[in-house]
């Protein structure tokens, strides 16, 4: 397929799904909405019954970062960085084993793969099958010759020449096993942190509240972390915070979180806060779970700084205000950790790379 045809695809499909974040039908004469729309508009209403946590607020939002992303101008800026992508004859089978911790989760290999010139076998998990293959359809709908380089399979990953493979430390140990032999890309356990020194406004640390409730806190992009100086006041967070309070009406992330509360209460946890809706509990480790945000203090930034140095490989995104002024390669701001830019590959790996050099 020529890139360039590849790329006019892309951005019709981002067109089509930008009404879909927006909740609005602008475009009812358009052969693909005639077509598409209101089933894949119904998909989205009631996905939530398939998995409890795929709200459709949180659809929406998923589809608004993909289809914010395949703007002609994004597609072409990024894809400058990689003149060596070829139009290869024999195009190699890659893979892709899915996540199915928020929706779409896959839909940015699947980009890369098609837009490096190779085909793309999707598994996908049980709990997100029914997104990305209808998104897959309207790609097909609008360039045909997709139908030759997009596959989905359920059963034995079999005849391929690449896995890109994403799933929990755990998981990361029987891909391993089983796709070592073929030039991979295996993601682990990530998470993100924000790293607060005291002074930030209402309205940042509002917008940090996004990073910790979007997707109930199940993306690697999710703060479940922060870093406080010592003494902090966790008054004006929890008061900062207090918008998003309706996450416990979600029956699946109130289990979670009343779970978690009697075993930190049975166990006398001495440093345990709690607001009726998020608790945060002093701990040293990057991975909290469902309706708890892990905190530390730290003494000073430059030994905060070293710590997460050391600590690279199990953080995705650092989230603070440029006014701390830390020395860190792509700070996030406050707000911005569930809108990643096409260049901001997970676990810092180069998909594209990876992909047009196998």
């Amino acid at each position: 397929m020529i890139l360039a045809h590849q790329i006019k695809a892309f951005v019709t499909l981002g067109v089509f799904l930008k009404q879909f974040s927006e909740n609005e039908r602008k475009q009812t004469d358009n052969s693909l909405n005639v077509i598409y729309y209101d089933e894949f508009n119904e998909l989205v209403r009631s996905i939530h019954f398939h998995n409890g946590w795929f709200t459709e607020t949180n659809v929406r939002n998923a589809i608004a970062s993909i289809a914010d992303c395949l703007e002609s101008e994004q597609l072409e800026n990024w894809l400058i960085a990689y003149p060596e992508i070829s139009r290869n004859e024999k195009p190699k089978k890659v893979a892709v084993i899915m996540a199915g911790n928020i929706p779409m989760v896959g839909f940015h290999d699947m980009l890369c793969v098609l837009l490096s010139g190779n085909k793309f076998i999707g598994k996908l998990s049980s709990d997100d099958k029914m997104l990305l293959p209808f998104i897959a359809k309207i790609l097909i709908a609008i360039e045909p010759l997709f139908s030759e380089y997009i596959e989905f399979t359920e059963g034995q990953i079999k005849n391929i020449d690449a896995v890109i493979a994403t799933g929990s430390d755990n998981t990361a140990r029987y891909f391993q096993y089983y796709f070592g032999k073929y030039p991979h890309i295996i993601r682990k356990n990530r998470n993100s942190v924000a790293i607060l020194s005291g002074k930030e406004s209402t309205n940042e640390l509002g917008l940090l509240g996004k990073d910790i409730f979007q997707y109930f806190g199940l993306g690697c992009r999710n703060v479940s972390k922060l870093f406080v100086p010592k003494e902090y006041d966790f008054k004006l967070f929890y008061e900062s915070i207090f918008d998003f309070q309706n996450v416990i009406h979600n029956n699946k992330y109130c289990n979670n979180y009343e779970y978690n509360r009697t075993l930190y209460l049975m166990s006398n946890h001495p440093s345990l806060l709690d607001n009726n809706f998020l608790l945060l509990k002093e701990d040293e480790s990057y991975s909290s779970p469902i309706g708890v945000l892990f905190y530390e203090f730290y003494d000073s930034i430059p030994l905060l700084m070293k710590k997460l140095e050391n600590d690279t490989e199990q953080i995705q995104c650092i989230v603070s205000s440029t006014s701390l002024k830390l020395k860190i390669e792509n700070l996030t701001a406050f707000g911005e950790t569930q809108c990643p830019k096409l260049t901001d590959y997970a676990d810092s790996i180069d998909t594209m790379h990876f992909l047009i050099n196998l």
